[in-house]
């Protein structure tokens, strides 16, 4: 454990971040698993929205290691998996 009043509260940070971006990194992960397993290319469109939402908002706060390249890599392949739905 740390000892400094300092390092206390970069422990402290830490952990809340560390939470944030699991969190983040976890709601990412299961709307890219509702796309990837959508039967119908309308269940992916709806899903669509709200997970290029997540990633932008990842992006611009640097949330769960995501910059803007990483997320735009991201939605490329998400909309490279509904363009491929019939």
């Amino acid at each position: 454990m740390p000892q400094h009043k300092s390092c206390k509260k970069r422990l402290r940070q830490a952990d809340k971040a560390n939470a944030m971006n699991r969190s983040v990194r976890s709601a990412i992960r299961s709307s890219l698993k509702v796309i990837r397993t959508a039967t119908s290319k309308e269940a992916a469109l709806k899903e669509m929205p709200n997970l290029f939402g997540m990633l932008d908002k990842a992006a611009a706060k640097g949330r769960a290691g995501f910059c803007a390249n990483r997320a735009a890599n991201y939605k490329a392949k998400a909309a490279k998996v509904i363009n491929g739905l019939a």
